[in-house]
């Protein structure tokens, strides 16, 4: 059956003043189809979208009320409260708002109750849009009937804000993005210029830590700069992230069965969000579900139509957009609000692009063109993933084959390896800067011998690509603006984030922030650990999460591990160098080894277990490639940087260098844990 039809005209009432149960009143503008410049009576159904963006917004306009509209939609935007014209000044904290759930429920009721509606309201909307999408399923509204949250965090603790425990600072960045348009910045210009400047310098920002409360340019928005240091100060997931506005996944239980499509990209900050909610609702709900991950960063999914992400390109299968995007919802929506036969149920459930499998080469553009197709799953995870343990070896190797005990003569060791514990200030037995190995002899026993580094907070590690959103920099505008950013931005300023969103190779370079002069290869760093397999003989695909297994020991009290997963290209005539594809990457803050609601510091010189969550990617590692893993300790400003003091999360007071090590030995297996796929 043909999917509906544009046969209407658009009647609108702006800002009207919907009423929350405690009086509070959001404005809400109401787009109704139309004939002759008159409403007709309908019933109808409605697409509902609940935004901090601001709900009369060329973009909400154009994409959903234009496009839903016509269609024989009522279509209704609305801001949330303490937002653009609602009321409610003041109470809006970001993603933290404790009366969001409510007022979901309140604005669909009333949706309901009005002669218009046909008691079937569907909710639309990507990133907090999406967030409050699945807020108000927790809370049941009765008549909310079918969603499509698009790259939506569902626990603001590990997905937005504390991933490994560490502060993810494009959380920084992003208050700034949502004071900039504040009510307090709209009444006031002074508050607004404050911002503005704020954000002309948010590269020199981040580096001003430890951040103090009323000492940062968002006291002039209070309810932000609370939100703030309670994003930095609770590095343990205590009763703030427990509520419901925090956390929907404590509270999944709660969820309505209705039907959902989950939908986002596997540079996405939130891929474990997005995975994670369609599993739940599978496992959970008896209304269908919907799993769709592209190679697609925040905005990769809508907007222009782009086929890259970063620097690699993913061929013209990975374009979708908002002609795309629309239709696709069309279908989900004419089926669960109108009732029409779309076959949306007979689409296949997930529907994952794996990347990989292009030339390799650099296209027109710059851009490394990796490639990939869409193929359809069953499930979430995949069932027939062959989990496949790879062990870090002392020469800087990845392979199957656990590590075996050397002893003192470079022979292996006879019986179990001794576990004495090595003092900090003990020289480096792991590799050289030569790639060498060696074993130390403490007491006629054979130690444990570990790859060691050094992690100085005052040079960390620069982040080179990665999942971030929100975390943007107000540069002049210098040159055109595609006419989709005209409709966002004024006319003489951009924004553009201080971290490159997407892959990238894993090198310095001039504008990356920290990046310095001679401008190397991340895997040439002192303080980077790099392990990698040969050259594979045949393409090896890897879909899935990841798990990180380190044995570690530090000289601080407290200091973190990064992980990255790369896709190593050999050379070639356009990348001499190979090119170091960054696939995810994860941390994890050593002090909360044990478990996230509680601190435990280490004793230094100790050996400790740590495990390091790597977000799903899908990607195809071609014949010739190599599966690399590296480990450091810092990754800025992707993540805070751990002072390395052991003082209160926040709150230290100076900085130490922490001399860290991993062990390789047969009683230490560190290792990495891969999803393959063997079709």
């Amino acid at each position: 059956m043909p999917l509906s039809q544009p046969e209407y005209g658009i009647v609108i009432s702006k800002d009207v003043m919907m009423p929350m149960r405690d009086g509070v009143r959001l404005a809400t503008d109401i787009y109704r189809p139309a004939r002759d410049g008159e409403p007709v009576p309908g019933p109808w159904p409605t697409i509902l979208l609940r935004t901090s963006y601001d709900k009369a917004a060329g973009r909400y306009v154009d994409t959903i009320a234009n496009f839903f509209t016509p269609r024989g939609y009522v279509t209704v935007q609305q801001d949330l409260r303490g937002r653009y014209n609602s009321e409610g000044r003041g109470q809006y904290r970001h993603t933290v708002n404790l009366h969001e759930g409510e007022d979901g429920y309140d604005t669909v009721e009333w949706i309901a109750a009005q002669p218009w509606s046909n008691g079937r309201v569907g909710m639309v909307g990507s990133s907090h849009p999406g967030l409050v999408q699945i807020h108000a399923a927790l809370y049941q509204p009765p008549h909310l009937t079918a969603l499509w949250p698009d790259v939506s965090p569902t626990n603001s603790y590990d997905h937005q804000v504390r991933r490994g425990g560490a502060m993810q600072l494009h959380m920084f960045g992003a208050l700034f993005l949502h004071a900039q348009d504040s009510q307090e910045a709209q009444a006031d210009p002074k508050v607004h210029s404050v911002i503005f400047e704020a954000m002309q310098g948010m590269r020199e920002l981040v580096y001003a830590t430890p951040f103090k409360p009323g000492h940062t340019p968002l006291a002039v928005v209070p309810g932000l700069e609370e939100t703030l240091f309670n994003y930095y100060y609770r590095g343990a997931y205590d009763e703030f992230w427990q509520l419901d506005c925090n956390d929907f996944t404590r509270y999944y239980d709660r969820h309505a069965d209705i039907p959902v499509t989950a939908t986002g990209g596997w540079f996405d900050p939130f891929v474990v969000a997005t995975t994670g909610y369609y599993a739940a609702m599978a496992a959970q709900n008896q209304s269908t579900a919907r799993l769709i991950m592209g190679p697609w960063t925040h905005m990769g999914m809508r907007g222009v139509q782009n086929s890259y992400a970063g620097d690699v390109d993913f061929g013209p299968d990975a374009v979708w957009g908002f002609e795309r995007f629309n239709h696709e919802q069309l279908r989900w929506f004419d089926r669960w609000l109108k009732g029409e036969a779309t076959g949306v149920e007979e689409d296949p459930p997930v529907q994952i692009f794996v990347m990989g499998g292009g030339s390799g080469r650099k296209n027109a553009a710059g851009r490394l063109e990796h490639g990939g197709r869409w193929r359809a799953e069953r499930e979430w995870p995949l069932a027939r993933v062959q989990w496949t343990t790879f062990y870090l070896q002392g020469d800087g190797s990845l392979t199957p084959i656990p590590p075996i005990e050397i002893g003192a003569e470079g022979r292996p060791a006879d019986g179990p390896p001794a576990r004495t514990e090595l003092p900090p200030d003990v020289p480096a037995g792991g590799r050289s800067a030569e790639g060498s190995t060696g074993a130390i002899s403490i007491a006629g026993q054979a130690a444990p011998t570990p790859l060691r580094f050094s992690y100085d907070p005052a040079h960390p590690v620069p982040t080179v690509g990665g999942t971030v959103t929100g975390y943007f920099e107000i540069v002049p505008l210098n040159q055109p603006l595609d006419p989709f950013w005209r409709k966002y931005l004024p006319p003489w300023a951009i924004q553009r984030q201080i971290i490159q969103d997407g892959s990238a190779h894993q090198a310095e370079a001039p504008g990356i922030v920290g990046a310095r002069p001679p401008y190397l290869p991340l895997s040439m760093r002192p303080d980077v650990l790099v392990f990698q397999t040969p050259p594979l003989t045949e393409a090896v695909e890897v879909t899935g999460p990841i798990t990180v297994k380190l044995w570690i020991s530090s000289s601080a009290v407290d200091t973190d591990f990064t992980a990255k997963l790369v896709d190593v290209y050999p050379p070639n005539a356009d990348y001499p160098q190979g090119y170091h594809m960054l696939l995810c990457d994860s941390i994890i803050r050593c002090r909360y080894r044990n478990g996230f609601d509680h601190e435990e510091l280490m004793t230094p010189g100790e050996i400790y277990l740590v495990t390091i969550e790597l977000p799903a990617t899908s990607n195809l590692f071609a014949a010739g490639h190599r599966l690399r893993l590296d480990i450091s300790s810092s990754n800025f400003p992707r993540f805070d940087l751990n002072p390395n003091t052991g003082e209160p999360m926040g709150r230290h007071t100076h900085t130490l260098v922490a001399h860290n090590a991993v062990y390789v030995d047969r009683d230490h297996p560190s290792h990495i844990l891969i999803p393959m796929i063997k079709d």
